[in-house]
Parts: structure tokens; sequence; C-alpha cells
């Protein structure tokens, strides 16, 4: 028993006895300690999860929001060249038509210039006629002819008139 009277046996009964007691002491507000952090992490961890929810759902809807914004683009497109079309069908109309409308104003003024050199060149040929006409009745005619001619003209100028 000479391990009783050893103060270092004493010391050690001491300290595992003092450590039991610290330990049945503490333990409760350790373990308090415990729970409420563990509640805190749950709580975080719940929260997270919460937040990882939302998040994935508002990513969903905006790649619900992109798919449509990316149909409705392809429609607006779809919708600007059947425009372009209607559009360049409509412009290829009006050009064939005011070519069309030119052509006939070309016509129209080339009938118009044919008609008005024509009659130039009647009047021309009236003139240079009645011109020969009087040179040569000028020099054939005798004074009683040109009397007689012109009582006959005077007498059928009535009869033209009426």
């Amino acid at each position: 028993m000479a391990t009783f009277r050893d103060p270092e046996f004493w010391v050690a009964i001491a300290f595992v006895i003092a450590f039991a007691f610290l330990v049945w002491k503490a333990s409760p507000v350790i373990m308090r300690m415990l729970d409420s952090r563990a509640a805190r992490i749950k709580t975080d961890l719940e929260e997270a999860a919460k937040l990882r929810n939302d998040a994935r759902r508002t990513l969903a809807e905006f790649q619900q929001r992109q798919r449509d914004a990316l149909k409705e683009a392809e429609g607006i497109i779809a919708q600007a060249k059947l425009e372009a079309e209607r559009v360049a069908q409509a412009a290829e109309r009006d050009l064939a038509a005011a070519l069309e409308r030119r052509q006939q104003q070309a016509v129209e003024k080339i009938s118009l210039a044919e008609a008005k050199a024509l009659a130039e060149v009647r009047n021309q040929a009236v003139d240079v006629a009645i011109a020969a006409v009087r040179r040569i009745l000028a020099d054939d005619l005798t004074a009683a002819r040109k009397n007689t001619l012109i009582d006959e003209a005077i007498a059928d100028l009535s009869k033209r008139l009426n």
C-alpha cells in the first residue's frame, strides 16, 4: 500500500475527481452550446437549401424567358422577311408600272412629234406647191384666162361654204 502514501497518487486521484466533477457540471452547458450550434447549422443549411431552390426556380424562369424571347425574335425575323419580300414585290410591281407609264409617255411623245413633223412637212409641201403654182400661173396665164379662173373660184366658193 505504498501507493496510497505516494503524493502523486493522490494528485492523480484529485485530478480524476476534479475532471469528473468538471465534466459532470460542464457537460450540460457544453451540450446546450453544441445543441444550439447544431440547431443554428441546421437552420443555416435549411436556409441555404431554400435559397438554392429559389435560385434554381429563378434560373428556370430566366431560361424559359430566354427561350420565349428567342422564339419571339425568330417570329419577328420571319415576319420581317415576309414583309421585306412583300415590299420588294410591291416595289417591283410599282417599278414595272412606272416603266410602262414612261414607255407609254415616250410613245405618245414620239407620236405627237411625228404628227407635228408630218404637219410641218405638209405645210412646207403646200407652201412649195402654192409658190410653184403661182410662178407657173404667173408665167403661163394670160389676163383673160386669169379673170376666168378668178370668176370660177368665186362662184365655186359659195358652194363650198354651204
